[in-house]
């Protein structure tokens, strides 16, 4: 594997790579993807390669966290083998669970082993898109991804297509195959819940109407006080905790809109009837130990260390860290002991907890993918 990284701020040529890449990612600011020439120069200088990539809340490039740039990886396999394909949400009805089944339909599954999921982050569950995928993926087939970012504006989302094309309304996957690809993942959290458990007594998918009998944008805003009037980006700082049953392990909810008409909230996943929530809140120790923890499970006891890795964080974990957000990537760096590293900060992150755990989608983790050509 031949990894090659270039920093993109708009205004001029890209430098060629030496490499010639099989698969090329590009995630950053929204703005710079849909204005500027980039996209259509890789795609005049490398037109055999795919493309994948999104607009970002921030870029990761190495142990760096930049806004308003564009990180390009170009990757050259040696033994392994990439395909792509997309879906628009548009052409479905923005039926995620569809969309996410016939996504991954696309693709041949012999010798199958990993796919990475890229999504608009706007108009997509969260949730039913990854049910969708995992319905049609075999059962040994892993899968990693995100949803796109648009800094804290939660305006409009792109995503880079297959063929380099920059689209909204869309979802993309990669799907590598090949016996001498190793790959792991792991993705924790690090916030802390407070007070009481809450029912949700009113819900329909990702939209969440009553808590306790009570509208939940007026109780919600009760908990948020002052910050309220800065909804939905606030609501950021204060995610749900969530959980439909007791056996489970809670997965985290973060709002993407509001809805003064019906006192109604958003969120990137489903909030089930029945299910109970408690507010969460950051503690930046905690978030750090949490990003160094997921590097652990991604390591998973392994020996060499990973080639490449992927990191996938909330945009919630970056406005609470703030000037000090590097440190979360720079543990992970230390753990997988230096690998080349790209990835975003998004609206929701898409992983297993563990290796063996169900995918899910969740929010304000550290999800993590690596690659290694044994």
């Amino acid at each position: 594997m031949k990894i090659e990284q270039l920093i993109y701020s708009g205004g001029h040529s890209l430098n060629n790579f030496t490499v010639n890449p099989h698969l090329i990612f590009a995630f950053g600011h929204r703005e710079i993807l849909e204005k500027s020439n980039l996209t259509n120069e890789l795609i005049n200088n490398y037109p055999d390669a795919a493309f994948t990539g999104c607009s970002t809340s921030g870029e990761i490039m190495g142990e760096s966290v930049t806004d308003g740039k564009v990180i390009v990886t170009a990757i050259e396999f040696e033994k392994s083998t990439i395909e792509s394909k997309k879906v628009s949400l548009k052409e479905i009805g923005f039926d995620s669970f569809e969309a996410g089944k016939k996504l991954v339909s696309q693709f041949p599954v012999e010798n199958l082993k990993h796919v990475f999921v890229v999504s608009d982050g706007l108009k997509v569950n969260g949730t039913d898109l990854v049910k969708g995928i995992a319905a049609q993926l075999p059962d040994h087939v892993t899968l990693t991804g995100g949803l796109a970012g648009d800094g804290p504006n939660f305006s409009r989302t792109v995503i880079i297509e297959p063929d380099g094309a920059v689209a909204t309304e869309s979802v993309a996957a990669i799907a590598f195959y090949g016996e001498s690809l190793e790959i792991g993942f792991g993705s924790r959290g690090g916030w802390d819940s407070f007070g009481m458990d809450r029912l949700v007594t009113r819900s329909h998918e990702n939209v969440l109407f009553e808590i306790d009998g009570q509208p939940a944008l007026d109780l919600y805003k009760s908990f948020l006080g002052d910050k309220a009037k800065d909804l939905p980006s606030s609501g950021l700082l204060f995610p749900l905790s969530m959980r439909d049953s007791e056996d489970r392990t809670p997965v985290v909810r973060t709002i993407l809109g509001i809805n003064e008409g019906e006192k109604s909230l958003t969120f990137a996943g489903d909030i089930p009837e029945g299910s109970f929530v408690r507010l969460m809140k950051a503690n930046t120790d905690r978030l750090i130990n949490g990003a160094e923890e997921a590097a652990i499970v991604a390591r998973n006891g392994k020996v060499e260390s990973p080639e490449f890795a992927l990191l996938v964080s909330c945009v919630g974990r970056k406005l609470v860290l703030k000037q000090i957000v590097e440190e979360e990537v720079e543990c992970v760096s230390a753990v997988l002991e230096k690998p080349v590293m790209t990835g975003f900060y998004s609206y929701g992150e898409i992983g297993p907890f563990n290796q063996n755990a169900v995918c899910e989608l969740h929010n304000q983790t550290m999800t993590i993918t690596t690659f290694r050509e044994s």
